[in-house]
């Protein structure tokens, strides 16, 4: 359900987030913090931050979305866990695992394993019902996932990621072959089918650099570098230049997937690197490769 409000005088000065729990009062701060995150709050057409302040006519447009559970329990799933010391950890994320608590995933998330795994981690003291998580990756996409253990390390990974000096690369399998290099289309929310992304010039500034690995008939592994991090970047970015990730059932080819008869996007967080926010130094983890995946790459590669 969308509605929407024109601002007047009398609601200048507000941060939006508060603007609208004022105007809604039926939903909470937290609740509009949410929406806005996620792009279902658009000011005069374009996606905002929470702490924009509007002015005198512009034009707020909702479109409110089931609410998210209030808070985060802990729940006791296994991790594979890559790495970790008394600041972070980084895991192996399997398909299928949601990042954070979500409409329609409530629980069994990486942030509901995060809490009963590192007891010391108090939700009160993170926002949008993402305790220790600094990056997020989709749900159906496996591999690298970092998090941190303490409000420091919190803050300076954050910091690292909002600044893009954490390297993350991707390994894909799609049809046909991308160009190589970097690759920019600004990336915004599709007005219609709301939980897909789309190229539109009045996007977010969205960059992948491509590297193809192997290339055999109709199918290339790829190697990606996300410049930025939006979301669904890769998958978008390759459905535009008509590639599309095989197995992907929203923006992948229906024929392609049933051809191969694969209904899971073949799309793996390989590797990261970051610095470490304690100790300075340099971190770069591998995350070990699906099976699933490494069927397709051995069929690529074969001669």
């Amino acid at each position: 359900m969308a509605d929407s409000l024109v601002i007047t005088e009398e609601d200048l000065g507000l941060r939006l987030d508060k603007l609208l729990s004022q105007k809604f009062p039926e939903h909470s701060r937290s609740y509009f913090q949410y929406l806005i995150n996620e792009e279902f709050v658009l000011l005069n057409g374009h996606p905002v931050k929470k702490q924009l302040r509007p002015e005198t006519g512009d034009k707020i447009v909702i479109d409110f979305q089931k609410p998210p559970l209030l808070d985060v329990k802990p729940e006791p799933i296994p991790l594979d866990i890559l790495y970790e010391d008394e600041e972070l950890l980084v895991i192996n994320k399997p398909r299928n695992m949601v990042v954070h608590p979500a409409p329609g995933a409530y629980t069994g998330t990486f942030a509901n394993a995060l809490l009963h795994h590192c007891k010391q981690l108090d939700p009160k003291h993170f926002e949008d019902l993402r305790p220790g998580i600094v990056h997020r990756i989709d749900k159906d996409t496996t591999g690298a996932l970092l998090a941190a253990k303490t409000i420091a390390s919190h803050q300076k990974l954050t910091a690292q990621f909002s600044a893009r000096s954490v390297k993350k690369h991707y390994l894909a399998i799609c049809s046909s072959k991308p160009p190589e290099g970097e690759f920019s289309a600004p990336l915004r929310r599709h007005p219609i089918k709301r939980k897909q992304m789309t190229v539109h010039p009045e996007g977010k500034e969205a960059i992948s650099a491509f590297r193809v690995l192997a290339h055999k008939e109709n199918l290339s592994l790829v190697e990606i570098e996300l410049i930025t991090g939006r979301t669904h970047q890769i998958r978008a970015h390759l459905k535009k230049l008509n590639c599309p990730i095989l197995g992907d059932p929203i923006y992948g080819s229906v024929t392609l997937n049933r051809k191969y008869r694969i209904h899971q996007q073949l799309l793996h967080a390989h590797r990261i690197h970051f610095i470490h926010p304690i100790s300075g130094d340099p971190v770069e983890l591998t995350a070990p490769i699906p099976s699933e995946m490494k069927d397709f790459i051995d069929l690529i590669q074969c001669s």
